[in-house]
């Protein structure tokens, strides 16, 4: 529970720090539709590439960002071993019993762990690491602006998806005290077969949510001692602003989001480098 480090944010003096949180999210929706469109060697060569450059540049510690992968690589085997034997194509490299591996494969588990690895590295970078909590709702909210004029609760969207991003560290900080707890009075959650183990965790569970309820009514009553109505009305401090460099940013994206179509309209077909390096 101590490696997910997801919704933490991780201060430093970096340009990905310092932009609008609007762009942000801009680019890291960009980002995520980028690993989406890759679909040959070269753009999944680019992609990670430009996963590097964003680290360097946001100044966040590899480890950190290792932490967040951490807890789903079970996720990420088990994606990649369901595309390598159910991927038909390319040159057969080995086959047993009902289950063949083929290049097209191979190429199919690694692309689909590295979409994952995209997925983990745009949000963490672009949004939770490098954005206070505050910053994400004013930048989710002037973005999703327009949509009040159909009378979209825009505001309250905003800061009840912050207040969610916030409260995952301090719940996975709750969890691991309780578990402590129970294991400190005889508790075995590591025995037994897998019913046993999952009726272990009613002791963990039940706290977990009576804390977690808590917690909300205690974030309310704060609230509301603050005089806090919604978005009607509000006025703020910091008015968010442009600069050049954001939009320096998001021109580079878009601009390498169509190098990644073209490549993938006018580069080599996988099954021509299949035939070839298998």
């Amino acid at each position: 529970m101590k490696s997910i480090s997801f919704g933490q944010f991780y201060p430093a003096e970096s340009i990905i720090h310092k932009s609008d949180p609007r762009a942000k999210v801009i680019l890291a929706v960009l980002y995520i539709i980028s690993s989406f469109v890759c679909k040959n060697i070269l753009s999944f060569v680019l992609l990670v590439l430009s996963g590097l450059v964003i680290v360097l540049l946001s100044k966040i510690p590899l480890k950190l960002l290792l932490r967040s992968i951490k807890p789903l690589i079970f996720i990420m085997v088990f994606m990649s071993l369901l595309n390598l034997f159910m991927t038909k194509g390319g040159v057969s490299l080995y086959s047993f019993w009902l289950f063949e591996i083929t290049s097209k494969g191979i190429y199919s588990a690694v692309s689909a762990v590295i979409r994952i690895i995209t997925l983990i590295v745009g949000t963490s970078v672009f949004l939770t690491y490098t954005t206070t909590p505050i910053s994400l709702t004013d930048g989710i909210e002037q973005l999703l602006n327009p949509l009040k004029k159909i009378k979209v609760p825009v505001h309250e969207f905003a800061m009840m998806m912050t207040i969610a991003l916030r409260f995952i560290p301090t719940l996975i900080e709750e969890t691991d005290k309780i578990l402590a707890a129970q294991k400190a009075r005889g508790a075995d959650f590591s025995s037994g077969n897998i019913i046993k183990r999952a009726k272990a965790l009613i002791p963990i569970l039940v706290p977990l949510f009576i804390s977690a309820f808590r917690r909300a009514d205690e974030l309310a009553i704060a609230m509301e001692c603050r005089c806090y109505r919604g978005g009607e009305g509000r006025t703020k401090l910091h008015v968010l602003k442009y600069k050049a460099s954001d939009i320096l940013l998001i021109l580079v994206f878009v601009t390498f989001l169509a190098a990644l179509i073209m490549i993938n309209h006018f580069g080599i077909d996988f099954n021509f480098i299949g035939d070839n390096w298998f």
